[in-house]
């Protein structure tokens, strides 16, 4: 599909949910992965790369000069941003069925020592992608590159004391220019995240540290795009822009959106086969 801001929103949804079933059929070819979260954050990344971001998957560079730049910093949801990445143009899509293979690009946690293409930190020790992303945007600041920088993390993950530090240091120094977007599906690897970590009132916690904050539906298109857009028209006023964004685990398949069983579990045979009944597509097709 073209990378183009006219694209519709039924377009989108059916990107998504060509992307649920790339999601799934990896996870279950290999037995392993996570898809969980990667089922719920989908339509983010597919409205990310397929609408909002600036950027050209025919000519991928490391530094990024204007383009917008997106870190995964959730790096177990791998499958989501591979599957992303193949269907915007940076590899081929045939490509999918080596996910999590030996000597495959595609591991289970994304590295950069591959070369795969979109791909500019190696992510999944937790914590890490803000204080990579406030690097990356206040590059692009001093070189005076006009564009945004994004980085999705997960609501568990801000048990990570780093993550703190670079909220303070982004909202310290006004790195105006950054989009932080948390995965809040309530959901951790053990279960509940209030239950294990008590993330108490997010809003509250980074208005009080600085940023710009706002709250919208994930999981839904309607919801998504203007949020995306609240969150471009916010950015360059002083203040870094936090969007949290309420999900739920595994959505798009139902068997998977009930608590946190299926944040690192493989579906097995007939749960594949129902989970692709569910997710329905007319125009892409299947790697």
């Amino acid at each position: 599909m073209p990378l183009t801001a006219e694209i519709t929103t039924a377009q989108l949804q059916e990107t998504a949910a060509q992307v649920r079933r790339d999601i799934v059929r990896m996870v279950h070819a290999v037995n392993s992965g996570h898809p969980g979260g990667s089922l719920g954050c989908t339509d983010l990344l597919v409205a990310l790369y397929f609408k909002v971001m600036k950027h050209n998957p025919e000519v991928f560079s490391m530094d990024g000069i204007g383009e917008d730049l997106f870190f995964l910093s959730n790096g177990h949801i791998s499958a989501t941003i591979y599957s992303v990445l193949a269907r915007s143009g940076y590899f081929p899509v045939s490509e999918l069925a080596t996910f999590r293979k030996l000597n495959s690009r595609l591991q289970g946690h994304p590295t950069t020592h591959e070369g795969l293409p979109g791909i500019r930190i190696a992510s999944g020790s937790l914590g890490q992608g803000l204080s990579v992303a406030c690097g990356a945007a206040q590059a692009k600041k001093l070189n005076g590159d006009d564009r945004r920088v994004f980085v999705l993390m997960g609501d568990g993950e801000l048990e990570e004391g780093q993550n703190w530090e670079a909220i303070m240091y982004a909202a310290h120094h006004k790195i105006d220019n950054l989009i932080g977007i948390i995965d809040h599906n309530g959901q951790q690897i053990d279960g509940p995240t209030a239950e294990i970590g008590g993330l108490g009132d997010l809003r509250a916690k980074f208005e009080a540290f600085g940023w710009h904050v706002l709250q919208a539906n994930g999981n839904n298109f309607d919801t998504l795009l203007p949020a995306l857009e609240e969150a471009q028209a916010a950015t360059g006023q002083g203040k870094p822009v936090m969007f949290i964004m309420d999900t739920k685990m595994g959505f798009g398949v139902d068997f998977m959106m009930e608590g946190h069983k299926w944040h690192g579990v493989a579906p097995n045979d007939a749960q594949l086969a129902t989970a692709l009944e569910q997710l329905v597509t007319g125009t892409v097709g299947d790697y």
